[in-house]
Formats: structure tokens, C-alpha cells, sequence
């Protein structure tokens, strides 16, 4: 044995010994079926969010929520907080020699935004909202055009479930109403079906960046007569711990009344979402469609909607063809005339199902009519009649899956919708302590299969303030979806927004491993 030989062997058996080895053990047939270990669902450690800037109205007032349900086997450590995209979590600012001008000129001003939120060690701004507990909501407000982006980091015991939801009350002018959105994890690809370049509208996609390199994505717009040819939209730049809002009409030349948004990354990650502004209608975030599938489940349709538009993308290279039901509270129901939809390869359909829901609560379920083919699809709600309109969005989601969490609930104007599309389902419901004090309250409720249910909250005793709820299927039952709507009217106009409650994924898997030097020897 040469001594570069030995070198290298006594190389690998320090390494060995410092960091150690893990190896997936392969189940030994002959032993039985119990040598098969499921992975252990462990909490999550680290959570990041990302929040769009809120509004570019002077009239904008926004309140953000931050929430954590308590979650077993985390132990006592960990810290949360949501500041400023511009804002280097290390102290002082993000380095973006392009934006610093404008970027600092908002951070340095003596008025309200700094005025008793320096840190008096590092002259660092400080967070927007920093949770105190699990278990209890904080609040946060911000007034105005030029509030920002906001990026978050949860870790340890406030990592599992963080949930933070943006709400933004317009009184007047284009966009005017009730705008809410779920500050969204970073991710690499996003469907937004729904989103219009009319006259009428004026949406933007907003791109945060949480990392501290530069990000890359594309931004591809398919109309009812497929892709929508465009070169702006290409290599679009995010600085770092940056958001960039881009004007879909920038983008293509004639107006398209139904798009759907495609956001690829090509480096880094991004959160992404469109805020959608309408002169006549309101307007509210379009929150990304679930993954391309084919079967869809889009929950909460107000049953108080006066028109509901449909819109549904195949991104593929084959045409879908999908079965159209409305479950009901009383079971599922085929909406009169529009029984199917046909959506064609690589183009945007869109189908206006009036007040489908008849004075009742009501889920939208898609399902492929014969061969399955992945689609996306939202839907566009608007309640009210004449200049008193008042427009929200809800994407196809995934189900509740082990936990959902839903920050910002009021003592009036929430509601909580559920949909079993399949078996029928048992859900337990929490309501967390208020933010300014109460006690929590659970209540357990019965879905049956097929049916949507608007439930009644188990409200906090002694509410002051805002409220989280916590959805959690019980074993034995079939896929859950839900859906919270908030409304808070205003001169007439039944403001409102819609969020979808996919799984908060405050738990993840991780397969059993155990110590294997023996790898050192093959």
C-alpha cells in the first residue's frame, strides 16, 4: 500500500469521525413486512415569507397578522420576525447600488415610518411584527403608497405553521375594496389563470426576492388564442432582498381580457402574486393556482355572488376536457348550461357562471370528463350590483392535509367554508387567544361527502383584537379543502377577500437513518 494510499484512507476514517455517515437502511426482504419505517413527520425548523408591497394608494391601510399555532416537539427556542425586503437581517441595508437612492430616501426620513423604530446599537430599522408565542396573533399596520415589501423568518418553535396574512382596505379609487393575500414561501414556478390586461384593469405581478443574489425569472402570458408573444417579459432582475412589481399591459401590445401568468425562475427563487385592480369592480391579489392537475377543487365561493367567471389553463400539448360541479350544502349539483369546459393545449378558456351559487355556499370541483389532463383554473367573484361592485379571486388548492392555518380572523366578517368533494369528513377547528386578549375555543364539525359547509366559528371567549384559526382533518375521513373570507363594507361597497387554506406545512417528513461507517469499505 503506497502512502498517498494511506493518506487518503486515514483522510476519509477523520472525516468520518468528525462529521459521521448517514445511510438509508434497505429493508431485508425475509425479515417481514414491520422492517418498513415510515419517515417520522418531525417539525419544520425554518420558515421564510414574503409579503408584496401592499397598495400604491395614499388611502391604503394595511394591518398584517402573524400567527404560529403550537406545535409538539419543538422545543422552547426560536424567533420570528417580518421586516422590510430592503432590510439586511444582519443589520443596516441590502446592498442594491440600483435602488439605493429611492430604496434609502424612504428609510431615512424623520417622519412617521422611522420615528421611534431605530435600534439605538445599529441604527437598523426595526421589524414590522415580532412574535412574542406560539398560539398567539400579533399585529402590525402600515398607512399609504410607499409601505414595502416584507420578508420573513421564523425558526425553532415559531417555524411550524407560521402563517402571516396582508390586509389592505382601499376607500376609493381604482382597485378600491378589501384587498387580502397570504404571504407566500419563496419557490422557483407560479400559474396565475385570471389575471386581464382589459381596459379596465390594471394588474401587476409582484416579484419579492428574500436571498441576498440577484434573482432571474420569465413572465409568460397565454390568451384565449394561446401564447402571447413577448421579449419584456424575459430575464426580468430582482435585486437582492428586493420586490419588483411588473405591469402585465407593458408586456403585450393588444388588450386580453382573460390571461394566465406563468412565472418561471431561472435562478434564485422568488415569491410571486398579481395584484388585480379594476376601475369599476374593486379588486383584490390573485394568489398562484395549486400545481397543474386534473381534477381541481377551487373552495368558498361566497353565496352571495352575483357573478362568478371561470378560467382554466392546459399547459400541456393535449386538450382537457372537465366536468363542471358546484357542491352544494346540500350535495353536488351541475351548474345549468355549463355541465363541461374544453380547454385547448396551451391556451386560456374562460366561462361566466353568473350567481351559480343561488343564495347558498358553494365550491367550484373540476374533474377530467374521460382521459386526465393537468390544467389551472381560478375564479373571479364579484357580490354587489351597479357602482357598488366588489371584486375577489380564488384559485384551485390543495387540501387541508394535516393542518391549515388562517391569520386575521374579526369578531364580524369571517367566514370559514369547507368542501368535502369526495367521503365525508370530520375537521377539528380552533380559534386562537385574540392578539389584545381572549381564550381559545375548538369546536369538531362533520362534512358530509359532496357538500360544502359555511361552519360557525368557535369565537374566542373575551375577543379583543383579531383571532387565527387552525383547520385539522381527523383521521378516517376524505380530503378536506377550505376557503376564509373576510368582509368589511364601506359606503355601501360589500368589500371582501377570499384566501385559500392549503396545508401550512408545519410538519415534514424524515425517513429513518442510522449511522453506516461500512460505506468507507465499498
Amino acid at each position: 500500500m503506497n502512502r498517498t494510499t494511506v493518506s487518503l484512507i486515514a483522510g476519509v476514517a477523520a472525516l468520518a469521525a468528525v462529521t459521521g455517515f448517514a445511510s438509508l437502511s434497505e429493508p431485508d426482504a425475509s425479515a417481514g413486512g414491520d422492517t418498513a419505517k415510515t419517515a417520522a413527520q418531525l417539525p419544520v425548523e425554518r420558515t421564510s415569507l414574503l409579503c408584496p408591497a401592499p397598495s400604491t394608494s395614499d388611502l391604503a391601510e394595511t394591518a398584517y397578522t402573524s400567527f404560529t399555532p403550537v406545535t409538539k416537539g419543538t422545543g422552547t427556542g426560536g424567533t420570528a420576525e417580518l421586516a422590510s425586503a430592503g432590510e439586511d437581517p444582519a443589520g443596516g441595508t441590502a446592498d442594491k447600488s440600483e435602488d439605493d437612492g429611492k430604496k434609502d430616501d424612504g428609510k431615512k426620513d424623520d417622519g412617521k415610518k422611522d420615528d421611534g423604530k431605530k435600534d439605538d446599537k445599529d441604527g437598523k430599522e426595526k421589524a414590522v411584527l415580532t412574535p412574542k408565542e406560539p398560539g398567539k396573533p400579533v399585529t402590525g399596520e402600515a398607512s399609504g403608497a410607499e409601505s414595502p415589501a416584507l420578508v420573513g423568518t421564523a425558526e425553532g418553535r415559531f417555524a411550524p405553521g407560521w402563517t402571516v396574512q396582508q390586509t389592505t382596505e382601499v376607500e376609493a379609487g381604482s382597485g378600491r375594496g378589501l384587498l387580502g393575500t397570504n404571504c407566500t414561501a419563496p419557490d422557483t414556478q407560479f400559474w396565475f389563470p385570471g389575471a386581464s390586461t382589459a381596459k379596465e384593469r390594471t394588474d401587476y405581478v409582484h416579484l419579492t426576492n428574500p436571498d441576498d443574489s440577484a434573482a432571474v425569472a420569465d413572465i409568460e402570458l397565454y390568451g384565449k388564442d394561446g401564447a402571447l408573444k413577448s421579449t419584456v417579459g424575459e430575464g426580468i432582475q430582482i435585486p437582492p432582498r428586493s420586490s419588483e412589481a411588473v405591469l402585465l399591459s407593458t408586456l403585450i401590445d393588444e388588450p386580453e381580457t382573460n390571461l394566465t401568468v406563468h412565472v418561471t425562475v431561472r435562478s434564485g427563487r422568488v415569491a410571486a402574486a398579481v395584484q388585480a385592480l379594476d376601475d369599476k369592480l374593486g379588486g383584490d391579489w390573485l394568489a398562484a393556482s395549486t400545481s397543474p392537475a386534473g381534477s381541481l377543487v377551487l373552495p368558498g365561493i361566497p353565496k352571495d355572488a352575483t357573478s362568478v367567471r371561470l378560467v382554466a389553463f392546459a399547459p400541456g400539448d393535449a386538450d382537457a376536457d372537465l366536468k363542471v360541479r358546484l357542491a352544494s350544502p346540500s350535495g353536488t349539483i351541475t351548474p345549468a348550461g355549463n355541465e363541461t369546459l374544453h380547454v385547448k393545449a396551451g391556451m386560456t378558456a374562460a366561462v361566466d357562471l353568473g350567481d351559480v351559487t343561488r343564495g347558498e355556499a358553494g365550491s367550484l370541483v373540476l374533474t377530467p370528463t374521460e382521459k386526465s389532463t393537468p390544467v389551472v383554473a381560478a375564479l373571479r367573484v364579484v357580490r354587489g350590483k351597479g357602482d357598488k361592485q366588489e371584486t375577489a379571486f380564488i384559485p384551485a388548492t390543495s387540501p387541508v392535509g394535516t393542518r391549515a392555518t388562517a391569520a386575521d380572523n374579526r369578531a364580524k366578517g369571517s367566514t370559514l367554508s369547507l368542501v368535502a368533494p369526495g367521503r365525508s369528513a370530520k375537521v377539528k377547528i380552533t380559534a386562537s387567544a385574540g392578539s389584545d386578549g381572549g381564550t381559545a375555543a375548538t369546536k369538531t364539525y362533520t362534512i358530509k361527502g359532496g357538500t360544502t359547509q359555511n361552519v360557525q366559528l368557535p369565537a374566542p371567549s373575551g375577543l379583543k383584537g383579531t383571532y387565527a384559526l387552525t383547520v385539522e382533518p381527523l383521521s378516517g375521513g376524505g380530503p378536506v379543502y377550505a376557503a376564509r373570507t373576510l368582509e368589511a363594507a364601506q359606503g355601501g361597497v360589500p368589500m371582501f377577500t377570499v384566501q385559500t387554506l392549503p396545508d401550512d406545512r408545519g410538519t415534514v417528513g424524515v425517513p429513518d437513518a442510522e449511522q453506516d461507517l461500512s460505506v468507507l469499505q465499498k
